[in-house]
Parts: structure tokens; C-alpha cells; sequence
């Protein structure tokens, strides 16, 4: 079998709004593709747009979307249609058999009975190729439809080409944002008098072109056999017609197809492991798969060949690569850690646009998606950074740079909320961040505090003497909100005195999508010391063992309803370890980094096998662009990076007969209890 006959796109995407199996997406697309594509199968919520067990087809959508709550931007669905053609959703959509269809990474097959039309898609990085094939002879469309915002058609009889732009793009920043699309048609497989224009409900309208928010064009086809081909830019049309020049060329669809699975194999096939559970290889090749999504490349190539991108701060076209959709708070702990393994170029690469994100905009980012969010505290993007820096895996200007920005934020608050540290300026003024400050203010602290160390070690490798002394000071503040009495991390006033009415199983207010039991041991830069705070290792293991014994309660505090990480940290039952969400994730691997490594390899094996699986519901949460896929990936190969910014992974228990990391056998169990990141190099 090929690697890609082990992944299940549909991984995770069996979720709703108030419970999460992963919150994912079948894309297919290539590894950090541009431009990846997803059946749309309701649009009774932008956000939610499919769901596996929905038997509804209202279109293949261009989609940049990295997470429901972030959502979408730039996007468009394509649908073949025959006549009467329809704009809605409501209107159009046709039911198929889902035991038909295809979806893998690379490719993807629907037959529509509505249109009685097979529709195939293959994609490039900013490209695709669409094959259709229509059963009736006559009066059939391919349709392009909108998504959100406003959208322009304009039809070239003389190109064969159809010209669309959409501005559709959901928060952020975003100045100026538009997406430029080129759709090539087979010369005579278009009806030019055919082609309507419509708006929402409206009768379409003879027309090649049209513009509008709800607005659709649909090209009449005068073959029954055709293979379409489209680009993407966020600069220009022009820039999109090279692109598929460059890209699609003369390329046939199945040639396109073929290529798009070779380079599939070729990521997949970097992590090689020999198991005879066949539900293990579906779940661990199915989790890789995620692996490579994120962050989505946006920059393209010009005439000459050099890296361009659109600047969402101003709207202008800069030099340089860029790279988006990704929310550094989720993405620290496990993705850019397996990239500093398995795809030490991609992350080169990465790490030169998010440095140049301060250049552009004054900041170091926070949660990109086309533009910076900051939907989520803190600046994690330190720890992104210090890994790579101290993996000798960015440049020296490059790092001078981010070590400017970091300094920046960690120090001064910055004029809009979603830039900076929130709370900067009064940490550095009290040693945490004031509860009557911001909200969360115990996850603002001990990640300001593991900040500060990441520039602390920073400094230390720039020979910045007396900046590691301060911030390797600043890096113990964490102990400013321990409370001896309950072994609880708690936030402070402005006083010194810690909130009343504590509940550790309270959720928000205080701490982020979670309560004192998931947020208080967040001091991976420093797992001794703040053992130290409990009395000593053997007391700190006891709170662990207490954590993973207390039942799932929770007390809705901070929040003004259930928040559905509540839910499922609940139905997973695995204690008040909420391996549901970001800030459990290390919380079974401090066993280990204490000397108790048997006791990790307990949890994580059992969480590997109950939590997670190959199937549609296959996430105990929020996949979150690669992270929980992740988790699982290093929990199944026996080690994991405990802290970021340290050159070394904790062991676990290598759950697989023999596993191969970029051709080299690799057996975790070999080790003591760390393993140094020199076994990747």
C-alpha cells in the first residue's frame, strides 16, 4: 500500500459548533499549499461548511479556513449545474452516494445525481485542475459561486478565460484584501451565449460579467467532457496566469494528479513505521497527513522568479516569502518542534516570514490567517523561535531581528489589543499580570514568564550577557502566583492578594480555556523548580497522580456558558487531564521529565488508544492546524518535546514495532529519560 491509502481526510471533521471531534477539514491540497479545496455540504453556517455524514453537495470550495473560529477568507465554491441553475445553497445543492465518492490528500471525486455529473479536483500549490463529466448532452453549467463579501466574472471570448475576485474575508487585518482567481476552459467547450449572471434568488441573466455581494456566474458548456484549469493570487491576475503557466503548463489532469500524489508519498513516507495494527498505521498516517497542512504558503513567485506577497497590515506587495493560518498558542508545543526533525527547509523558510511579520507590521504575530487575529494570549511565537535558534536553524540577522521584536513585547503594550503581550507593561511592573488588568491573567503571567526565558536563551547565544541575566530573572516570575495552600497557580491583584473564591475546577476568567487543574503546571522551562515549590519532585508527582485521579468536574466560572472544551475534556474522562486542548498536552510527559518515565509511557499509551483513531470522529477536541495530530505522532514514536527551546525531546514508550525517521531507524527506547535533538541533525 501507498502511504496515502492510509489517510483519512475526513479525520476529525465530525464535529458540530458545541462539540469537537478535531473541528478539521478533508483539504486537499499539497503540503502548505496555497490554495486548498473541501466539499461544501451546507452553508447553513459559514463556518461549519461540511460534515461527513451529510449526503447534501453544494460545491467544491476554495478554502483558507484554519479553523471554524477563526474562519474563512478568500473563498468560492464550484459546482457543475444543469439547467435550471441555481445561486443558494438551498437551491442548489444535489445529493450523491457517499460510498462513491473519493477524498484523499491529493485528489477528490464526487458524482452528483442532481447534475448527473462526475466532478474531479487534483491541486498544485496555488493551482488546480477540475474534470468534469456530464451524463446529459445538453444544458449543462459549470458554476462559480460565492462564499462571503463581494465578487466580480468577467468572461474572455478571446482567452477562454474567466476572471473572478472576491474580497470575502472574516476579522483581522486585512487592508485591501482581495483574492484574483483565472479559470482556463478547453477552447469550443464553452457556450459564450449561453453564460447567465445571477444574483441570490434572482433569474440569471445573459451576461459575461457581473459583480455584487451574492452573485454568481454560470459558464454554459458545450462539451460533455471537459477539464478545467484554475489559478490563485492575492496580488494580480497577472500574477495568477503565471502561476498556472508555471504550475499546470500543459499538464494533463491525471498528470497533475500523479504529481500531486508523489509529492504526498514523498512527506508521508519521512516517518516510516512497522506495526501489524492496521488501525494504528490508518490513525498515525491520517494524524502526518495533518502535519502538513499548516501554515499555508501566500507568497508567489513574479516574473523573475523572486518570492512576492500581499502585506495585509497595508495592502501593499512586498518581497520575500510568507507564510499563514496558524495560531502560535496551539502550534508551539508540537508542530514547529517536528518540523525542526522532518522538514528542516520548511521551516527555514517559515520562521524568515514571521520574522519579517515584524518588519511589516512592528510585531512578531500572533495567530495569522491572511492577517494577524491575536485571537488567542500571549506571544508563544518566542518559543517557535528559541527552538529553532538554539537548533542552529536561523540565520544571525534573522535572529537579531526576532530578538528585537521579543525584547519589543515583552516590555511595551502595544496600541492594538491582538499585536504584543496583553498586560506587558504591568507584568514587568509586578512580577504577573494584575487579574484587574485582562482576563486570563495566570496564562498571561506563566507564558511571559516562559517567554522570558526563551530570550533569555536567546541572548545567551547572541552574547547578550546582561539581557539573559535580567530575563533569566523575569523567567521565575511564574512563582509570583503559586499558592502553598492549594498547590495552585491563582491570580493576584493589584494588592498582592489572591482572588477569593477559588474553585480549581473553575473554568476562564483567570485562565485560558481551562481552570487552575490544566493551567498550573505550565512552567516547562523550569520543571524543577517549581517541584521545588511543592516540596520536592516526589510532591509534585503526587499533584500530577491527583490530577489524573480527580473526576472531570468543572464549574463554569469565567465563561457565560458551557464552552465546548468543558464538554469534551468531560467525555473523555481521563481525569482533570483535558488531553482535549493545548494546555494538557505536556501535563502526562512531566512524569518523565521528573524520572518517572514508566509512568508516562501509562498515560500516553492510553490516551494514544482511547482518545484518538482514524475515523471521522478520530480528535478528543480541536485538532488545531497539525497540533493534537501531532501529540499523537510523538506519542506513538516514544518521545516528545516537553519544552520548546531546549534541544531535547523526553521519553516516553516507543508504541510501534520499528519506526524510520528520514531513512534512519529511530528507537526511543534506548534512551534514559531525554533524548538530544543531535539524534535528528
Amino acid at each position: 500500500m501507498k502511504y496515502t491509502d492510509y489517510v483519512n481526510t475526513k479525520q476529525g471533521s465530525k464535529s458540530t459548533h458545541r462539540f469537537s471531534n478535531g473541528n478539521t477539514l478533508p483539504l486537499v491540497q499539497l503540503p502548505f499549499g496555497m490554495a486548498a479545496f473541501c466539499p461544501q455540504t451546507s452553508d447553513g453556517n459559514l463556518r461549519w461548511f461540511y460534515h461527513p455524514d451529510d449526503r447534501s453537495f453544494e460545491g467544491i470550495r476554495l478554502t483558507h479556513q484554519p479553523s471554524p473560529w477563526i474562519a474563512d477568507y478568500g473563498a468560492v465554491c464550484f459546482l457543475p449545474q444543469t439547467a435550471p441553475v441555481h445561486q443558494t445553497g438551498e437551491d442548489r445543492w444535489s445529493g450523491f452516494r457517499p460510498e462513491d465518492a473519493v477524498l484523499t490528500p491529493y485528489y477528490m471525486k464526487y458524482d452528483l445525481l442532481r447534475p448527473r455529473c462526475v466532478i474531479e479536483l487534483t491541486p498544485t500549490m496555488r493551482c488546480a485542475k477540475i474534470r468534469l463529466s456530464f451524463r446529459n448532452e445538453s444544458g449543462n453549467y459549470f458554476s462559480v459561486l460565492p462564499v462571503a463579501g463581494r465578487c466580480s466574472y468577467e468572461y474572455s471570448k478571446v482567452e477562454h478565460i474567466l476572471y473572478v475576485t472576491t474580497d470575502d474575508c472574516s476579522g483581522g487585518e486585512h487592508v485591501n484584501f482581495k483574492e484574483y482567481i483565472v479559470i482556463k476552459f478547453p477552447e469550443d467547450s464553452v457556450d459564450v451565449e449561453g453564460i447567465l449572471t445571477q444574483r441570490s434568488v434572482e433569474d440569471g441573466v445573459k451576461a459575461l460579467s457581473g459583480e455584487g455581494k451574492e452573485t454568481a456566474i454560470h459558464i454554459a458548456l458545450a462539451a460533455q467532457e471537459v477539464e478545467i484549469s484554475l489559478a490563485t493570487s492575492y496580488i494580480s491576475f497577472e500574477n495568477a496566469a503565471m502561476s498556472l503557466e508555471n504550475e499546470i503548463g500543459d499538464y494533463s489532469f491525471d498528470d497533475i494528479k500523479e504529481l500531486a500524489q508523489e509529492e504526498w508519498e514523498n512527506r508521508l513516507s519521512l516517518i516510516k513505521i512497522e506495526s501489524d495494527d492496521e488501525d494504528q498505521l490508518k490513525t498515525f498516517y491520517s494524524c502526518m497527513y495533518r502535519a502538513f497542512l499548516y501554515p499555508h504558503r501566500c507568497s508567489e513567485p513574479d516574473i523573475s522568479g523572486r518570492e512576492k506577497h500581499y502585506c495585509p497590515h497595508d495592502g501593499s506587495v512586498r518581497d520575500g516569502v510568507r507564510f499563514t493560518d496558524n495560531g502560535f498558542w496551539d502550534t508551539y508545543r508540537t508542530v514547529y518542534p517536528f518540523f525542526s526533525i522532518v522538514a528542516k527547509d520548511d521551516l527555514r523558510l517559515m520562521l524568515k516570514s514571521f520574522i519579517n511579520e515584524y518588519k511589516e507590521s512592528g510585531w512578531l504575530p500572533r495567530w495569522l490567517s491572511i492577517g494577524e487575529h491575536g485571537c488567542m494570549p500571549s506571544t508563544l511565537i518566542d518559543a517557535v523561535i528559541c527552538d529553532a535558534a538554539v537548533k542552529g536553524l536561523i540565520e544571525r540577522d534573522d535572529l537579531e531581528t526576532a530578538f528585537e521584536g521579543m525584547l519589543k513585547h515583552s516590555t511595551d503594550d502595544a496600541p492594538q489589543e491582538y499585536f504584543g503581550r496583553n498586560g506587558a507593561s504591568t507584568y514587568c511592573a509586578f512580577g504577573y499580570v494584575p487579574l484587574e488588568v485582562h482576563k486570563e491573567s495566570v496564562n498571561l503571567t506563566l507564558d511571559a514568564a516562559y517567554g522570558d526565558w526563551c530570550i533569555a536563551e536567546i541572548a545567551k547565544i547572541l552574547g547578550r550577557d546582561d539581557v539573559e541575566e535580567t530575563y533569566r530573572r523575569r523567567a521565575l516570575s511564574y512563582k509570583n502566583l503559586f499558592d502553598y495552600e492549594t498547590g495552585f497557580m491563582r491570580a493576584r491583584g493589584f494588592s498582592g492578594m489572591f482572588k477569593p473564591d477559588f474553585v480549581p475546577e473553575g473554568w476562564g476568567g483567570d485562565y485560558t480555556e481551562g481552570s487552575a487543574w490544566q493551567n498550573s503546571f505550565a512552567v516547562q522551562h523550569d520543571i524543577e523548580g517549581l517541584a521545588e515549590l511543592y516540596g520536592g519532585k516526589d510532591k509534585l508527582i503526587e499533584k500530577i497522580d491527583a490530577l489524573f485521579a480527580c473526576p472531570p468536574d468543572y464549574v463554569v466560572k469565567g465563561y457565560e456558558c458551557e464552552i465546548h472544551e468543558i464538554t469534551e475534556m468531560a467525555a473523555a474522562d481521563f481525569g482533570q487531564c483535558a488531553i482535549s486542548n493545548q494546555p494538557s498536552f505536556h501535563i502526562p510527559y512531566i512524569y518523565s521529565a521528573l524520572g518517572e518515565v514508566d509512568k508516562t509511557a501509562y498515560w500516553v499509551e492510553k490516551l494514544c488508544k482511547e482518545a484518538f483513531s482514524w475515523k471521522d470522529d478520530g480528535f478528543p477536541g480541536d485538532e488545531d492546524n497539525g497540533s493534537m495530530a501531532l501529540w499523537y505522532v510523538f506519542g506513538v514514536l516514544g518521545f516528545y518535546p516537553f519544552c520548546p527551546g531546549k534541544p531535547e525531546f523526553v521519553k516516553g514508550k516507543k508504541q510501534v514495532k520499528k519506526a524510520y525517521i528520514c531513512g534512519k531507524e529511530f528507537d526511543a527506547d534506548k534512551f534514559e529519560n531525554t533524548i538530544p535533538y543531535s539524534e535528528f541533525e
